[in-house]
């Protein structure tokens, strides 16, 4: 199951957030990501890594409160893959969650879909 912010961010049950195809769409194309460091403490809605396109950088913020437990270090490499495969290849980061209870207040796939219009 997948849950999404109003700030367009994706977070999946196990932890591996992301941008939504919507942010991505708005965004063009991704040419650099500042990933957060492994072990990084956030709480819901603090700023955990910048994504920067042709266009504008913007921030991700974190979906949910945890810890940082991994990053996907092929964006270094290939920030594009936010473009091609948003919602699978290019995550951005996992979340060791504090409380899995945060993401009952976060949109499902329909709602989401409502607004990212």
């Amino acid at each position: 199951m997948t849950k999404f912010t109003k700030d367009h961010e994706y977070i999946k049950t196990d932890g591996t957030v992301g941008i939504t195809q919507y942010a991505q769409e708005q965004l063009g194309d991704i040419v650099f990501v500042e990933l957060p460091a492994i072990g990084k403490t956030l709480k819901q809605g603090d700023e955990a890594a910048v994504v920067e396109s042709v266009k504008a950088a913007s921030e991700i913020y974190a979906p949910a409160s945890g810890t940082v437990v991994a990053v996907n270090e092929a964006l270094s490499g290939e920030p594009g893959l936010i473009n091609t495969d948003p919602d699978g290849a290019g995550w951005i980061f996992k979340l060791a969650l504090d409380d899995a209870g945060e993401l009952d207040g976060l949109m499902d796939a329909d709602a989401y879909a409502r607004i990212a219009v």
